[in-house]
């Protein structure tokens, strides 16, 4: 019997990392077509399409983006501002709501907590906001770029609901000890609350590495372009040049890449944000109160 089942463990085993790693392959996979495709010559991608292992190597798409570094390590130093400062100051602004309105000695919790999502449902329309942004001085401002990304409803009801799970034996017994409100926020539900602050704070630095579209509304200094904004008028840049060079007729279709220009934006725009992940990876598979209260 116990020979059985070591044997239904071990083929349990067997088929479970087979399918993660069929599962790890197939995600993989696009990354390696967007990095070979990078490094790959114009001509033999709009001839042959793309390949997994570079056949023509080149650089010149990194060479045309990287032609003015001076340019590139502002963008990524107006980005990487704007997500730390963005991502820290929204998941603590979120995580105090959302404790707020969990606590059940809050007595119109439930109407703020219809206030917030009702905000989601009908919105007063683009025109208004974009006036109301330029009224308070966001136009040329980088906080143009952080405090539209500051609330999120979402993020809000996802914390609201986690820290529902904290008992409240931790919280009363903080009390009773003399702690005040925003000391128990502090040490205690913050640092219970680790594994949905990472998770949501993974998406907020998403959401604000990937910020293009307020940059395009607000910004119009180019010292102040993020990133992702940077590389879509570059491309934009590119593609009106190819398509003008193309109508003369002087100029080669190689000279201005395309296709591997965008796969070489895709690499230096995602690189960072990729590295990130693995330092809040072991968040998502901690437990709520490990630590915190023992039988």
């Amino acid at each position: 019997m116990k020979k059985r089942l070591i044997s239904d463990k071990m083929l349990f085993n067997i088929i479970g990392y087979s399918i993660i790693t069929i599962i790890a392959i197939v995600c993989i996979l696009p990354f390696i077509i967007v990095i070979s495709g990078s490094i790959t010559s114009e001509t033999y991608i709009i001839n042959h399409g793309y390949s997994f292992v570079p056949k023509e190597i080149s650089f010149y798409a990194y060479k045309l983006i990287l032609k003015s570094p001076e340019s590139i390590l502002n963008a990524y130093g107006v980005t990487i501002l704007v997500t730390v400062i963005g991502t820290s100051v929204g998941l603590f602004l979120c995580s105090m709501a959302a404790y707020a309105l969990q606590r059940k000695d809050f007595e119109w919790r439930n109407a703020f907590s219809y206030f917030i999502y009702f905000t989601t449902l009908f919105s007063g329309g683009l025109v208004p906001w974009y006036i109301l942004m330029i009224r308070i001085g966001m136009k040329n401002n980088i906080l143009g770029l952080i405090i539209p990304h500051l609330f999120g409803v979402f993020y809000i009801l996802i914390i609201r609901n986690f820290m529902r799970g904290i008992p409240e034996a931790i919280t009363e017994s903080a009390k009773i000890d003399g702690a005040n409100d925003f000391a128990i926020f502090i040490k205690l539900i913050i640092p219970l609350s680790k594994a949905a602050l990472a998770t949501i704070g993974l998406f907020m630095a998403l959401s604000m590495w990937n910020e293009w579209y307020n940059a395009m509304l607000f910004i119009s200094k180019q010292k102040l372009y993020p990133l992702q904004y940077y590389l879509y008028n570059m491309l934009n840049s590119a593609e009106a040049i190819r398509s003008l060079t193309s109508q003369i007729g002087n100029v080669s279709d190689t000279v201005l890449p395309s296709e591997s220009t965008k796969l070489a934006m895709t690499v230096i725009a995602t690189g960072p944000i990729i590295l990130l992940y693995p330092f809040v990876q072991r968040y998502f598979v901690k437990g709520i109160t490990i630590g915190s209260v023992k039988g």
